[in-house]
């Protein structure tokens, strides 16, 4: 199984995606954004967005393969990579869409920004209104691309516990029984 979670900035998805992992002993597939930027000796540009998607895809296409043998936390993905895109450059590489289509996701954790905004030198976008535009326009691109998402809300445990509500409700209502729910809870 493959869960991605997705949202804006600083809305808690690194430690949500190592506490799932933990919680439903799955793997949890780090930014890659954000490594490759904390290293960049220069600002970043249109050939260094397209590097982070190409290395995106081909580690989703990876653990793709692999799904079978377990579930996948992935902490983003290419839907955000797309309105980065759109919102810096005003302009996506070709090959996007089609590998997000080519992207079997099971389940999309769309974060609320509801939580407080934390400053980190590679945040960009930590006004409210942006980010309540950059979680609409990420909505808007899983309802297009029809991948199942379901939205959480709410601060620590809390936000936590909705996010395995997302899991549950997603594999009972896709009657997912190979997926040995006992074993994780």
């Amino acid at each position: 199984m493959i869960v991605v979670l997705t949202g804006p900035e600083s809305v808690g998805k690194t430690s949500l995606c190592q506490a799932l992992a933990q919680s439903y002993q799955g793997a949890w597939v780090p930014e890659y954004a954000r490594t490759y930027l904390e290293l960049l000796p220069h600002p970043y540009g249109y050939e260094d967005v397209e590097h982070i998607a190409e290395v995106q895809y081909r580690t989703f296409q990876k653990y793709q393969q692999d799904a079978h043998s377990g579930i996948f936390f992935f902490d983003t993905y290419l839907i955000i990579t797309k309105i980065w895109f759109e919102l810096v450059f005003d302009r996506i590489p070709g090959w996007l869409d089609q590998a997000i289509r080519n992207s079997r996701i099971d389940l999309v954790l769309l974060l609320s920004p509801d939580l407080p905004w934390e400053e980190d030198s590679l945040r960009e976008n930590g006004d409210a209104e942006k980010r309540a535009l950059l979680f609409q326009l990420y909505q808007k691109e899983l309802d297009f691309y029809h991948i199942p998402y379901y939205i959480v809300a709410g601060i620590g445990e809390v936000r936590l516990e909705n996010c395995r509500q997302g899991i549950e409700n997603f594999l009972r209502q896709n009657k997912i029984i190979s997926y040995d729910r006992e074993k994780y809870i």
